[in-house]
């Protein structure tokens, strides 16, 4: 039997200000993470992307652009998944709801540890991506 296929979730990097937006996990794996989740079924990615900011944040945020598509089957330890990775823009302060414990703002040189998942690659992706305008493959 073959193993079972990815599971397509979203992430998306929320910029307030100069600063971005991460939430604390309330459940495993825990720390530090990039709101986001899994897509659900007739759902779009990027609707799915502004559903979980929503959820997560408390946060209406407008979509800019999208950073890339993140896939390593080691990327999250209960599964195979593939995230579409989002940047947006939103106004205010967040506020932890539904899977986040807390929401905060912070900026590249005050990010958080630790930090799950693939999301320090992810970080390090954006934050290059703001200064030179190149994309991860």
């Amino acid at each position: 039997m073959p193993p079972p296929a990815p599971v397509p979730t979203v992430d998306l990097i929320i910029e307030v200000d100069n600063r971005i937006v991460l939430i604390r996990r309330k459940h495993p794996p825990p720390g530090w993470a990039i709101p986001g989740g899994f897509i659900d079924a007739g759902e779009k990615a990027q609707d799915a992307a502004v559903r979980e900011a929503l959820e997560e944040t408390g946060l209406s945020v407008t979509l800019t652009d999208l950073l890339g598509v993140y896939s390593d089957p080691k990327r999250d330890p209960r599964k195979h998944t593939i995230s579409t990775v989002y940047i947006g823009k939103a106004q205010g302060s967040p506020s932890g709801g539904d899977d986040a414990a807390e929401a905060r703002l912070f900026g590249e040189g005050d990010l958080p540890t630790p930090l799950a998942f693939d999301h320090a690659q992810i970080l390090a992706d954006y934050y290059r991506f703001r200064k030179t305008g190149e994309r991860p493959l």
